[in-house]
């Protein structure tokens, strides 16, 4: 699953090569869910579906891998997010994502609070470097977490 699936350009060269694999595109919004359609409506084994990353619309244990590209600082309630996206992972199954966290650069976090966030691009409260970190230990057996700059990148096991 890719959540949030966006307009798609993060991630339609990394489903170019899984041609074998069933996936599906969750967005909250129609008009990026439209976008993602355009860009990748001639694949096959990629479905979409519009829905929120905090009442994800499948059953438990899912899906082997859950792939979240810049989307998390998005989503208004963090918690029941990343509840969610473990709820519908295998076990043995991936998280892998990456995303704007705050306090690692005043000039980042100012474009956040004052341009970013009004446009409703992002939604506060925003993860910190630790408070991220905490958040994935409690749910995964393994965690691998990198930051550089502003941005965390992670890949983690259940």
């Amino acid at each position: 699953m890719d959540v949030p699936v966006g307009t798609a350009v993060f991630t339609e060269k990394k489903w170019k090569g899984l041609k074998k694999a069933e996936i599906i595109c969750l967005d909250y919004s129609e008009d990026m869910l439209d976008k993602a359609k355009d860009r990748l409506s001639y694949y096959d084994n990629i479905s979409f579906v519009q829905g929120d990353v905090g009442k994800l619309p499948f059953e438990d244990a899912s899906f082997d891998t859950v792939l979240s590209m810049n989307g998390f600082h998005a989503f208004p309630d963090k918690k029941k997010a990343f509840l969610e996206t473990n709820r519908v992972l295998k076990k043995g199954g991936s998280f892998i994502g990456c995303f704007y966290i705050k306090g690692k650069s005043k000039r980042t976090d100012w474009l956040v609070r004052r341009i970013l966030t009004k446009k409703g691009w992002f939604t506060p409260p925003f993860l910190t470097e630790e408070s991220l970190r905490n958040a994935l230990h409690k749910l995964y057996s393994e965690v691998e977490c990198h930051i550089d700059g502003s941005m965390a990148f992670f890949k983690c096991k259940k």
